[in-house]
């Protein structure tokens, strides 16, 4: 089945990323700020809603969900909705991105629940760096969570690197180093303005080019079509048969002419655009209309008429306020 959802200029959506939780054990410098205050309970979706949301969108041929955060592993009985959602008739996959932290203890639960595919971040393989970029995170315990998930069969493994200049950009070829060694997927994505975060980012910002030229100095590269159902841009790596390498863009290569995702906060507002402050609420309707569905789709299909052409983001400044926690990673 061909998706039914299609924006007003014709792109076709089929690719869901939902947010479980704004909350998170972290505080990475890129994401949020130091003293963040978290939404109350009432004002997040149930997983009983989570799951309807999945439900619908499933039902209208979107094929892949990524679930996010905050730190989505964080949220009580995220293992259960993961197996719910998976199950759902249609869906190609159900993927996750986490912060690694509790992969620990959930890597195993989460495959056999019929997660596919991880995105772990890992944006330094120094302990102290490690500990400054994300203010409360364990390097060790994150490094024990991919040893977990590398042994729990899960399709594949991809690390998240957010690139900073005067933060670990001089990293960049042993984050190569350590995912080709173990037969990972590597991503390095420019940082994104979303909201404010108590520094200038133009300051510390690496574009993709920059980083594809460091790694050139160390590996001969080749450049691929293939592609995950979202944004990265990959290349191999001669004679690393299993890894790939990836871009990720927002400023310097930006993908918007492709672009077939929407997104759903945990408060239940469905984002058109990252670049964009423009959301409608679904928790409202959900609520509302507890047994029909309808009325929810139709808000969907009406709003996607309006989803913008394109982002804005600009090196440097802030254009959306709500931070990257807030927004579904």
């Amino acid at each position: 089945m061909n998706s039914l959802l299609h924006d007003g200029v014709g792109r076709s959506i089929d690719y869901l990323r939902l947010s479980v939780t704004d909350r998170c054990d972290f505080r990475c410098v890129y994401c949020m700020a130091e003293d963040m205050s978290f939404l109350p309970r009432q004002q997040v979706l149930t997983l009983e809603e989570l799951e309807r949301i999945a439900r619908i969108f499933v039902a209208q041929g979107v094929r892949k969900i990524r679930l996010t955060g905050g730190e989505p592993l964080v949220r009580p009985g995220v293992v259960g909705l993961c197996e719910r959602i998976a199950a759902l008739p249609g869906l190609r996959e159900l993927v996750m991105t986490t912060n690694g932290s509790q992969l620990g203890k959930l890597a195993q639960p989460l495959a056999d629940a019929g997660v596919k595919r991880l995105n772990i971040s890992l944006d330094s393989l120094q302990a102290e760096r490690f500990a400054a970029i994300t203010r409360s995170g364990r390097l060790g315990q994150v490094l024990a969570g991919i040893d977990a998930a590398r042994e729990a069969g899960f399709e594949r493994l991809k690390l998240n690197v957010v690139v900073m200049h005067g933060r670990n950009a001089d990293e960049v070829p042993a984050l190569v180093d350590f995912a080709l060694g173990r037969g990972l997927d590597i991503s390095f994505i420019e940082e994104m303005p979303l909201g404010q975060v108590g520094r200038e980012r133009g300051e510390s910002y690496c574009s993709s080019e920059w980083v594809r030229q460091r790694i050139a100095e160390h590996y001969s590269l080749i450049d691929s079509a293939e592609h995950s159902g979202g944004p990265a841009r990959y290349v191999r790596v001669q004679g690393h048969a299993h890894s790939r390498i990836g871009f990720i863009s927002p400023h310097s290569h930006n993908f918007c002419a492709t672009c077939n995702r929407v997104r759903v906060t945990v408060e239940g507002r469905l984002l058109l655009c990252l670049g964009h402050e423009n959301a409608i609420d679904l928790c409202s309707l959900l609520r509302r209309y507890p047994l029909a569905d309808q009325p929810v789709l139709d808000a969907i299909h009406q709003a996607l008429q309006h989803k913008p052409l394109r982002h804005e983001f600009t090196v440097g400044d802030v254009q959306v306020l709500r931070f990257m926690n807030a927004t579904g990673g």
